[in-house]
């Protein structure tokens, strides 16, 4: 390990914070860690790297923050409370300004959620950052994919598609992901593919509510087919109430916002299904969150997805497949 390198993990470390479930955190071979008596531990990992995660020239403070927010938002999907991570970084130099900044977006996130850094790596190479995330959840209450059954509602957070209509607009030239936009709207969007939100408490409010919950990186047709196939059910969404955003609406029109809502992913909302029974529950719940909850659809027999209209193409987003 080069001076550079145990310099560039002392200016990370400097960050971390002691508690008392870390028993030895950075510095070692290994951390050592002391969950809570009865629960189960959620360990989730991705790995962002740049030019196919988020353009290249993303600020560092917006890498670090969405390095942490795709795990957290696993995490979320399954009910836990955060409670560990590790980070490998893989740089192609020792460029400590970069790593401060990247720090303070990582960090704002952490220590909004109460998560730990406890270790990781770092090496030389091409622009790529893998954390693994470790979360708590009461035995046996883990949100899951299985447990959707015939004659649930379909739930989504939030709104869809905002950072695959973003995306867009910066490959077509006309949104800069380095700096604040001066229109209202354009920065909504910008900072919905740059920061997106992980939606953790909401995650650990549907623990006893909903029957399973997957949260949507792929787009809503792929992730929610993801609960239909493990579950063993179909789901009928309603087009009509997709929850799409009024800057999005204004970027691309509602029929291409509706699409990008369908098959955009990153958007790092929560869909869930949960029995009918439970709506009253569910509004409580957007209401105490300040977070719009909508009802799309329902699960019903069969397989697979269905939107009563024809939808061909790509369900979501594929690592691997040629474009």
């Amino acid at each position: 390990m080069s001076l550079a390198e145990f310099s560039l993990i002392e200016r990370i470390a400097a960050r971390t914070r002691a508690r008392a479930d870390v028993v030895l955190g950075i510095g070692d071979d290994a951390a050592l860690l002391q969950p809570r008596a009865g629960e189960q531990l959620v360990v989730t990992a991705d790995t962002l790297n740049s030019g196919v995660h988020f353009p290249a020239e993303t600020p560092a403070y917006d890498i670090g923050w969405k390095t942490l927010a795709v795990n957290l938002s696993d995490l979320a999907s399954m009910g836990a409370r955060p409670s560990w991570c590790v980070l490998a970084l893989s740089l192609p130099g020792a460029d400590p300004a970069w790593v401060d900044a990247f720090a303070d977006g990582f960090f704002a996130l952490a220590d909004a959620h109460d998560i730990v850094l406890i270790g990781g790596d770092t090496t030389r190479g091409p622009l790529s950052l893998s954390v693994t995330a470790m979360g708590q959840v009461a035995a046996g209450t883990a949100l899951r994919r299985d447990g959707a059954q015939v004659g649930d509602d379909v739930w989504v957070s939030g709104t869809l598609g905002d950072a695959a209509v973003a995306l867009r607009a910066w490959q077509g030239g006309t949104l800069d992901i380095r700096a604040a936009a001066d229109d209202a709207q354009v920065e909504t969007l910008r900072l919905r593919l740059a920061r997106p939100t992980p939606r953790v408490a909401l995650g650990r409010a549907l623990v006893g509510l909903a029957h399973a919950a997957v949260d949507v990186s792929d787009g809503l047709l792929a992730d929610l087919g993801h609960i239909c196939e493990r579950s063993g059910v179909a789901a009928r969404l309603d087009l009509d109430r997709l929850p799409v955003s009024a800057a999005a609406r204004a970027r691309v029109g509602q029929t291409h916002a509706r699409e990008a809502a369908l098959r955009g992913g990153d958007d790092y909302e929560l869909c869930f299904t949960a029995a009918a029974t439970q709506r009253a529950a569910i509004e409580a719940v957007a209401l105490r969150l300040a977070l719009p909850l909508t009802r799309i659809g329902e699960v019903v027999a069969g397989q697979g997805v269905t939107t009563g209209s024809d939808t061909p193409g790509p369900q979501g987003y594929e690592h691997f497949t040629e474009l």
